[in-house]
């Protein structure tokens, strides 16, 4: 374990050291980070100002789904992105051989060897929502505690997929519209699932679980989610962690080395 942990900060500390290079990128990235911030804050003031509201959910609650789904987004651009996006890379110009040679976990490799500052805006933006948000509805500390074991667990999810994602690259390759895909059902967590059709609802929480991700994390903070939903999350995480690696080793098996 600390060996693990003295590589990845030396992954860190080398990744942000090279993308610290270019600082006007992160000016770039905050005023991205702001200009999204307030588009979807625009969308779900068109749905409010007629009076129009979320079944069961008040403008300030919705807000903290869009919370949640910003520092999501935050999240996935910091360490999915920069990570997985370049595991079709490696398999099609070969050099996955090398990390495979390396006398450590492959997965452990792929999914660590970069971190990118660029998604801190929105990491930092999603934590002034939600508390912004809280405050207006007298959250107290225990609020936002209780919701760090969904977040939590949304954040395995989210990994695991995208993972297993980058894994059919071994097969297909050129995956990257199929990435591309799931960031675009993603989507759909800036809204409470209640604000979809049955069936759509149907599809984010059993197909593409999108509601694990931000509506029950938002439901824990507001004390307003059974505990069964909260026990699926975590079998949900538990079970999609295991089979990412899993699939991996299996997947593995069907590589050829580019050197043979």
């Amino acid at each position: 374990m600390f060996r693990y942990l003295k590589v990845l900060r030396l992954f860190w500390s080398t990744a942000i050291a090279a993308e610290l290079e270019y600082r006007l990128n992160f000016l770039i990235a905050t005023i991205t980070s702001i200009a999204n911030l307030a588009g979807s804050l625009f969308g779900l003031f068109l749905f409010y100002r007629t009076g129009y509201t979320f079944e069961g959910w008040s403008w300030q609650e919705a807000t903290i789904v869009l919370g949640v789904f910003t520092l999501l987004q935050g999240f996935s651009a910091t360490f999915l992105v920069p990570n997985l996006n370049r595991i079709v890379q490696q398999v099609e110009q070969g050099t996955l051989d090398f990390v495979l040679l390396k006398p450590i976990s492959s997965q452990f490799w792929l999914s660590t060897r970069v971190v990118s500052p660029w998604g801190l805006p929105d990491l930092f933006f999603g934590v002034v929502l939600i508390v912004y948000a809280g405050s207006q509805l007298g959250f107290s500390v225990s609020n936002y505690f209780a919701s760090i074991i969904p977040l939590g667990l949304g954040f395995i999810i989210l990994y695991s997929l995208w993972f297993i994602l980058g894994a059919t690259s071994i097969w297909f390759v050129k995956i990257y519209n199929v990435t591309e895909v799931l960031r675009g059902l993603l989507e759909a967590g800036r809204y409470p699932m209640v604000a979809y059709p049955a069936v759509y609802r149907f599809f984010f929480t059993f197909v593409v679980p999108v509601a694990f991700l931000t509506t029950v994390p938002a439901q824990v903070m507001l004390n307003r989610t059974e505990f069964t939903l909260v026990l699926g999350a975590g079998f949900l995480a538990v079970a999609l962690f295991i089979f990412s690696i899993l699939f991996w080793r299996f997947a593995l098996r069907f590589y050829t080395s580019a050197s043979s």
